[in-house]
C-alpha cells in the first residue's frame, strides 16, 4: 500500500466509518432525456430554519497516483467530521487519465475511482472531460466519442450506486438547488470542421440546457463542466485555450459559445476544472460566479493575469455549503487545511 494512502487511511479510521445518511445523500429529480424521477430531498435544514445542501467539487482526478489517493482520503476525513458533512460529490471531468476507459468493466475503475474514494461513501455526480474521451492521435485529445459512453455504461452496471452519470449531459436536484451537468468536450468538437467533428453534435445539449434552466424554480442553479470560461492556468480562457485563438477549434470557441449562450447570466455558479489548480476568479460570466477546482491529483502553475479572489498551485477540493440564499465555498488542501473561504448571498 502506498505510504501516503496508509497514513491518510489510518487517520481516517481513527474517526470511524464515513457518514452515510440516505435521506441526505440521494439527489433526485434526474433528467437525462429519460424522463424525470420522483423528486427527493437531497439536502437538509440548517438549525431547523434554512434549507441546506453541502457538497464537494473536484476535477482532474483519475490517475491512480499517491496524490489522488491523498486528496481522496482528505475528502473522506473531511466529510466524516460533524461540522462539515457532505451530501454528494460533483466530479468535474478528466475522471480517468490518460486516455479514458476501454469499457464499463475496465480495471482502471478500481485503481482510479473505487479505491481512491473508498472512504467517501456518498454519490459522485460526474461530467466528462477531454481525457475521458481518449484521443486517437494523442492522450487527452478527446475525439473518441465511444469512450464517453463507457463511463455512462459504468453508471448503469447492476449494483453500481456510487458513480452517477445518466447521460453525457443531464440535470439533478438536491434540496433547494438544481445542477446542470454539461459536456464541454462535445461543444468543443461540435465547433470543428465537418471532417474533424468525430461524431460530436451539441444540438441536443443546447436545446436541453435552454429548456431545463428556464423551467427551473430552484433557489440555486449551478452548472457543472470540465472546461473553464476564464482561467489563469496553463490552458487559459475559453476561445483562446493553449494560445490557439483563431487558429484551431481546440481554442475552445465551441466551449465559449455554449457557456455564453446557455450558462452565463442564466445560472448562479459555474464549476469547472481542466487546469490543475484551485482558482476563484473575480470575473463573472454576466453575473454567474466562476470557480475552478481542478486539483484532484496534481498541481500546475498559474500564468494568467485574470483578477482573482484566490488562486493556488496546489491539490485539493472545493467544499460548498448552500444555506438558504447564501453560498459558501472553501478550498481545502490534501491535508485537510482550509486555504480560502468566500461567501456571497443572492
Amino acid at each position: 500500500m502506498r505510504p501516503l494512502l496508509l497514513t491518510a487511511l489510518l487517520a481516517f479510521a481513527a474517526h470511524g466509518a464515513a457518514r452515510v445518511d440516505a435521506g441526505q445523500v440521494d439527489a433526485g429529480q434526474v433528467d437525462a432525456g429519460l424522463g424525470p424521477l420522483p423528486a427527493r430531498d437531497g439536502g437538509g435544514r440548517d438549525a431547523g430554519t434554512e434549507p441546506v445542501v453541502r457538497f464537494i467539487a473536484v476535477g482532474d482526478t483519475g490517475t491512480g497516483t499517491a496524490e489522488q489517493y491523498a486528496v481522496g482520503a482528505a475528502m473522506g476525513a473531511w466529510c466524516h467530521l460533524p461540522q462539515h458533512p457532505c451530501d454528494f460529490v460533483v466530479m468535474l471531468g478528466d475522471n480517468i487519465y490518460n486516455n479514458g476507459v476501454e469499457g464499463p468493466h475496465d480495471l482502471q475503475w478500481v485503481s482510479k475511482f473505487e479505491t481512491p474514494y473508498a472512504s467517501v461513501n456518498i454519490p459522485f455526480w460526474a461530467v466528462l472531460g477531454n481525457h475521458d474521451y481518449g484521443g486517437t492521435l494523442a492522450f487527452g485529445q478527446g475525439n473518441e466519442k465511444q469512450k464517453g459512453q463507457y463511463e455512462i455504461d459504468y453508471a448503469h452496471l447492476p449494483g453500481q450506486s456510487k458513480w452517477k452519470m445518466p447521460a453525457n449531459h443531464y440535470r439533478f436536484s438536491a434540496g433547494h438547488a438544481e445542477f446542470f451537468a454539461t459536456d464541454t468536450t462535445e461543444a468543443m468538437y461540435a465547433a470543428a470542421p465537418e471532417l474533424l467533428k468525430a461524431g460530436f453534435d451539441d444540438t441536443a445539449q443546447r436545446t436541453d440546457l435552454e429548456s431545463w434552466v428556464k423551467a427551473s424554480t430552484a433557489t440555486w442553479k449551478i452548472a457543472l463542466g470540465h472546461h473553464p470560461w476564464v482561467s489563469n492556468g496553463g490552458h487559459g480562457n475559453a476561445g483562446s485555450y493553449d494560445g490557439l485563438a483563431g487558429v484551431d477549434f481546440q481554442d475552445g470557441r465551441g466551449v465559449k459559445a455554449l457557456l455564453d449562450q446557455r450558462v452565463c447570466g442564466k445560472v448562479d455558479v459555474y464549476l469547472s476544472g481542466h487546469d490543475h489548480n484551485l482558482q476563484w476568479p473575480k470575473d463573472t460570466c454576466r453575473g454567474t460566479e466562476l470557480v475552478i477546482s481542478g486539483g484532484g491529483h496534481s498541481a500546475k502553475p498559474l500564468y494568467g493575469k485574470n483578477p482573482s479572489w484566490f488562486e493556488v498551485q496546489g491539490t485539493g477540493f472545493l467544499y460548498v455549503v448552500l444555506s438558504g440564499r447564501t453560498f459558501t465555498g472553501s478550498f481545502v488542501d490534501a491535508t485537510g487545511r482550509v486555504l480560502f473561504t468566500r461567501t456571497f448571498t443572492k
